[in-house]
């Protein structure tokens, strides 16, 4: 379902911050998210070139956002598989903390497209910035914790050119 009635001039540009706090973990909450902006995408299923087509918030803006399955490499491990079928996404430097009043509330990830198979790929001008709760932020308003693993948990990306 795509946003309707946006006004002239609309533009999307929330924070770290609020990316985190007011829409990633409402969505692993499974609160409403009072506008229906940002879509459901598996975004390792898809070419960074074929995702303007997926975004909710359509124009010139060379940034698209969606929330998207976490893709296991291994059944039983925990690396994360980011390969697409004409390249793959590789993570550049160190994680991020996303804070929020002094306290940490989750993590950012910079990742690069590079076509063609590691290790001899070729960087792309693609970038994508990955989020994720940190674990203290998986607790529900019940007191009761949330599943950090798949279908529960998301990972909202931005995407740049």
């Amino acid at each position: 379902m795509s946003p309707v009635g946006l006004p002239p001039g609309f533009r999307f540009h929330p924070t770290d911050q609020e990316l985190v706090d007011c829409y990633l973990k409402r969505k692993i909450h499974r609160l409403e998210i009072e506008l229906d902006i940002i879509p459901e995408v598996d975004l390792y299923k898809c070419e960074p070139w074929d995702l303007a087509d997926k975004s909710f918030l359509p124009g010139r803006d060379p940034e698209w956002y969606f929330f998207g399955p976490r893709d296991r490499k291994y059944p039983n491990g925990f690396r994360t598989n980011r390969a697409t079928r004409a390249g793959y996404w590789k993570s550049t430097g160190k994680d991020r903390r996303v804070m929020s009043h002094s306290r940490p509330i989750g993590m950012k990830k910079t990742l690069v497209y590079y076509r063609g198979r590691a290790p001899h790929g070729i960087r792309t001008g693609w970038v994508m910035h990955e989020y994720r709760l940190d674990e203290n932020e998986c607790e529900d308003s019940s007191g009761i914790q949330v599943p950090t693993t798949f279908p529960a948990y998301y990972d909202n990306a931005l995407f740049r050119t």
